[in-house]
């Protein structure tokens, strides 16, 4: 019955702003919602990337795989191969930690 009478002007024709004003309400809180998703996302990939330590083994959004030799402020150098060919990344290149140096030993 309230859903009725907001729907209704005082005319009695029906008020087209309701569903207009229905979705515009609808549209801010999903955006609300994403956006925190989007943020805490954002928030676990940096304190992973913080958390790089020498010994992990690292795969770079290139897709290379190698473990980590030395780590600076910025960037990270892996080792990759059996010939411990070293390459040197920025820590935004990292996609993800395979396997922290303490669960290899």
């Amino acid at each position: 019955m309230n859903y009725f009478i907001l729907s209704m002007s005082a005319d009695g024709q029906p008020n087209t702003l309701f569903p207009a004003i229905m979705m515009l309400v609808f549209v801010i809180v999903l955006f609300f919602f994403m956006s925190r998703k989007q943020k805490k996302e954002e928030k676990a990939l940096q304190e992973m990337k913080d958390s790089i330590k020498i010994g992990d083994e690292v795969t770079t959004i290139g897709g290379i795989v190698g473990r980590v030799v030395n780590v600076k402020e910025e960037t990270i150098v892996i080792e990759t191969t059996k010939d411990r060919t070293k390459i040197r990344f920025l820590k935004s290149a990292v996609k993800s930690v395979d396997v922290k140096a303490e669960d290899a030993e």
